[in-house]
């Protein structure tokens, strides 16, 4: 879920760690959290999660965050190259977000990671947006080809780029992945009047170890207001969060 860096961000923050503790989740990824006071307090909120991977001291890097029950036995964070045009996302040092998640089931290779916006919400191939995302995207292709075959993959987050984008299908088809909600047509940035019919913006898309099978059911979570502790009501972002179950098998 993409946090959504603006606005009532402790309050609520407070909120989604709370709503996180009353969860069964296993993991949980997070964009836009960018500071390591705000890791602290969505931990103090959801002590449930005893483990955790980000990265960067006052800032984070990325602003990704990784919850888990189980135990992470790795993790790293990799920097996509800075391309034009020159934009403030440069501060956020956008890039990719990879743990090693020791479940139950096995080890689970997680890539956390938020792309670069499009400003001018035109993902046509020859746009100067839809061009970084296209590199970023092969960066992440390289980063999943490194990962050994014997362990499964999942790569999640706010890419940024539409679900029917030709962007993402030519990610998907580079790099071994399959999109669990490839038919859910529905938006996971939530609408509003200046842009009522914006696109889903928010994937999972996953690749099975080899000789196994990794099967997936995902749904959208969070869409309704929350109460603050003030008693305000408000949207936990302007982003959906994405729940989704995995299932592996021999």
């Amino acid at each position: 879920m993409n946090t959504l860096f603006t606005g009532d961000v402790l309050a609520r923050l407070r909120a989604l760690g709370a709503a996180l503790e009353r969860s069964d989740y296993d993991i949980v990824c997070l964009q836009e959290v960018m500071f390591r006071r705000n890791a602290r307090l969505i931990r103090r909120a959801a002590p449930a999660y005893r483990h955790v991977a980000h990265s960067g001291t006052v800032l984070l890097k990325g602003g990704l965050v990784l919850l888990s029950r189980w135990p992470i036995s790795r993790w790293r964070f990799v920097r996509y190259p800075m391309t034009g045009p020159v934009r403030g996302e440069f501060l956020m040092r956008k890039g990719a977000q990879l743990a090693s998640v020791a479940t139950p089931d096995g080890e689970l290779v997680v890539v956390n990671t938020h792309l670069s916006a499009n400003r001018d919400d035109d993902w046509s191939p020859t746009n100067r947006y839809t061009r970084i995302a296209d590199a970023e995207l092969a960066h992440i292709t390289e980063l999943i080809a490194a990962v050994g075959p014997s362990l499964p993959v999942a790569v999640v987050g706010d890419l940024n780029v539409p679900r029917d984008s030709a962007a993402l299908a030519h990610f998907i088809a580079t790099a071994g992945l399959r999109d669990i909600l490839a038919d859910d047509t529905r938006p996971t940035y939530r609408p509003t009047p200046q842009w009522p019919s914006p696109p889903a913006l928010d994937h999972v898309l996953i690749r099975a170890a080899a000789g196994e099978t990794l099967t997936g059911k995902a749904d959208l979570v969070f869409q309704d207001k929350v109460t603050l502790g003030d008693g305000r009501q408000v949207h936990l972002s302007d982003h959906y969060g994405v729940q989704a179950r995995l299932i592996r098998s021999k």
